[in-house]
Parts: structure tokens; sequence; C-alpha cells
């Protein structure tokens, strides 16, 4: 019985030239096949290592092969020339105007703190109560124009200047017909002084820039935009006092804007912000300023005297119309009823007569009975108001007055001496 052969080694792959007995390589082969795959090895480690580097060098460049930061656009003088003819073009130098006119004339607004003191009947004594309104300086002697309304019962007055620099302030002069008041600080030695020159208001017309600076809601500094919406406006104060001859202004007017500047693109004064329409008491667009012209009439007897005489004839008139004359047959078309002569007046001391009765003529009542006034120094007036405003803006206390009139058909004339509005 034979032995089982025993077996054979296998290459692990095929075998050379496909003979499966073929004899093993020599020395020499070996040391080649090494060397071959040796420089393999230190090629495929070099193209590892540059990739490795590759990618360090992209992910966290250093500061010499990062590359400079595109500029953000910038306003200042290297920005580019706006299109010609666009609205930026167009509007650019009305914003340049505003921002001008702010930096001119902010210097010269203040803000006024006033404290009162009332009667706390919770507390059983006197509290102080605060209170913020606006002003701006009119000269270097440190006089201060605001609000009559603002000061009207303030035990103390404090103002602060543009800077921040706080000063107590005097009351020099105050008028409730105008609602201007003047104050006046001791300015610091070497204070940059910057004032507010008063335009002529009755060049102003509907649909100027109106510019307001103040301190609206305690805001320092504040400024808004706008138009002239009107001129020559009669509102009344919430005292009931009729304001003559203010400016209507859609410029944002809040409380504490009181007694700020309102003013025109050459930075002058128009205008003193004075009061607005509202039904939530805010800005709605509808605010109104003392006219400067006003102020230029009565702001130097303030601080003469500190007070206006305002010049007073001492009646009261109702127009006439032809319509109503008609009614009445009356022998004039046109003029004014006198429906009430103050007693002891300049007109009841000149012998002039007020209304006796009172009639109903459609949805109009009528005080009938009086002079029927047809002229007042030549000129023929058929509004109140009108009059009211000749006597005030040309007269002065003393000054006299014709007056002609109609009285029980027949033609009179009189002279009257103003005299002085009482409180």
């Amino acid at each position: 019985m034979s032995e089982p052969a025993s077996p054979r080694p296998t290459l692990l792959g095929p075998p050379a030239d496909g003979a499966a007995g073929a004899a093993p390589p020599s020395p020499r082969t070996r040391r080649g096949g090494g060397a071959l795959r040796f420089l393999g090895g230190v090629v495929l480690s070099a193209l590892l290592a540059a990739g490795l580097v590759l990618a360090v060098l992209y992910l966290a460049p250093p500061p010499v092969l990062r590359p400079a930061p595109t500029p953000l656009p910038t306003a200042g003088p290297t920005r580019a020339p706006l299109p010609p003819g666009s609205p930026a073009e167009l509007l650019a130098p009305l914003d340049e105007a505003i921002a001008w006119l702010y930096e001119q004339a902010s210097p010269a607004v203040v803000n006024i703190t006033t404290t009162a003191y009332t009667w706390d009947v919770f507390r059983f004594g006197i509290v102080p109560q605060q209170g913020a309104g606006s002003g701006f300086l009119l000269d270097a002697d440190g006089h201060i124009v605001t609000n009559d309304h603002v000061v009207r019962e303030a035990s103390e007055l404090e103002v602060t200047l543009a800077d921040g620099t706080r000063l107590p302030a005097q009351l020099v002069g105050r008028d409730p017909y105008t609602d201007l008041a003047v104050l006046r600080v001791d300015l610091p030695a070497g204070y940059p002084v910057r004032v507010l020159p008063l335009a002529d208001s009755s060049t102003v017309r509907v649909g100027q820039l109106a510019i307001a600076i103040g301190n609206p809601f305690g805001f320092e500094q504040t400024v808004t935009t706008g138009v002239v919406s009107s001129v020559g406006r009669t509102v009344r104060t919430p005292q009931g006092r009729p304001m003559r001859g203010v400016l209507q202004t859609d410029a944002a007017i809040n409380p504490g804007n009181s007694g700020g500047p309102l003013l025109n693109s050459r930075g002058e004064v128009i205008g003193i912000n004075t009061l607005i329409f509202s039904p939530s008491g805010g800005s709605v667009g509808v605010g109104f300023a003392v006219a400067s012209n006003t102020a230029r009439r009565w702001l130097p007897e303030l601080i003469a005297r500190g007070r206006a005489a305002h010049p007073w004839a001492g009646l009261e008139t109702q127009p006439l119309t032809p319509q109503l004359a008609a009614a009445l047959r009356l022998p004039v078309r046109e003029g004014l009823l006198v429906t009430l002569v103050a007693p002891g007046g300049p007109a009841a001391q000149a012998g002039l007569r007020g209304g006796t009765a009172q009639v109903r003529v459609g949805n109009q009542r009528v005080i009938v009975g009086g002079d029927i006034l047809t002229a007042i120094d030549g000129r023929r007036f058929t509004d109140g108001e009108a009059l009211d405003a000749y006597i005030d803006d040309t007269k002065r206390v003393g000054e006299p007055l014709r007056v002609e009139y109609m009285r029980d058909g027949r033609e009179g004339a009189v002279e009257l001496r103003l005299g002085e509005r009482p409180p």
C-alpha cells in the first residue's frame, strides 16, 4: 500500500509565464522591484503632503496671502456722482440745506424748564410741578424768546443751553394777547453766542419750507420740516383769546415745541411755535406759530417795560352785509354794527352807542339799535377782526382814531383817544 503524496507549496499569485512549476526569481530581480515600490511610496507621500498644505492655505490663509477686502460704499466726497436728473440728485441740495440750517440755528435754541408750586389735597401740602418748553436766543445780552403759556404759572425758571449748560432764568416780560414772553440769563464768559434773526413775515408765502427746532416731549434739539400751510390765520387760545395773523404749518409740533423757532430756508425766524389742533394731543399736521412781525412789534416793549400796551377802542362790532342791511332796512349797505360799548372806555367817552335789542334774521342773531361804523381813519371795514388788526398793528395807546358813523339815518364823526387794553 503506497504512502499518500505530500502537499506542494502554492504561490500567492499566478505562476510566471503561465508555468505552474517555473523557477523562483533571482535576487537581482527582487532588489529592482523593492526600489520601485520605495519610489512609489515617496511620490505618494509627497502628493499627500502637498495636498494637506494646500488645504490648510485655502481654509486659513496667512494675512500676506489674503485678498484685499472690497470697500463698502460711503457717503464721503469719493462717492460716485448721482445720475443726472434722478430724484437723489434733485433732493441732494435740499438735504444739504436742511442739515446746514440745523447746524447753524440749533446752537441758539434752548430748553426751558419751569417749576410751579401747587397745593396737593391728597398730600395736604405744597408740591412742585414741572413743565417744559423751548425758546431761542434773541441777542448777546441773554434775552430769550418763548411763549407766555410756557412761563405763565412758573415760580422758578431754568434754561438749558445747546451745550448742556444749565442756568437760572428770570422773567423779563410777558404778553397773554400775543402769547409771547421774554426771559433773560447771564451767559457764561466766552460763551459762543448764536442768535436767530427775525424775518419779515409779510413776505412769507404758502408752500415755502418751514423748519421747526425745539424740545418735543423733552427730546432736546429736535428738528422737523414741512411747509407753510397758510398765513394770516386767526385762532383762539385755550383761554378764549383770539390770536391774529398766525402762520399755519404741517411741520410736526408737539408739547415741548412751544416757544421754539419756525425757520425759513435762510435760517431766519418766521414764527414762534405756539399751539396745535389735535384730537389726540400730538401732532396731526396742523400747527400754528406767532408771526415774526408780531414779535418784532411787541418784543421791544416786553424787554423795556415788562408788558405790552395794546391800544384799545373799547367797543365790539358785528359785520353788516348787504343782505343783512336789506333785511333790516338800514340806510347803509356795508359797515360794522356797534354791538357793545365798554363803560368808561374810549368809545363811550367819545359818545358812541352800542346795541339795544337782539333780533333774528334767518339763522343769525343780530344786535341792533347801536351806531353803524362806516369808516375808520378814512378806511372802510366790514370785518371786526380787520379793524382790531388795524388798531393793534398801526396805532399806539393815546393816539387818536377818527370814527365815521351812521345813527338814526344821520351821519356823524367823532375822534376818540385810544386807551390800553385791560388785562
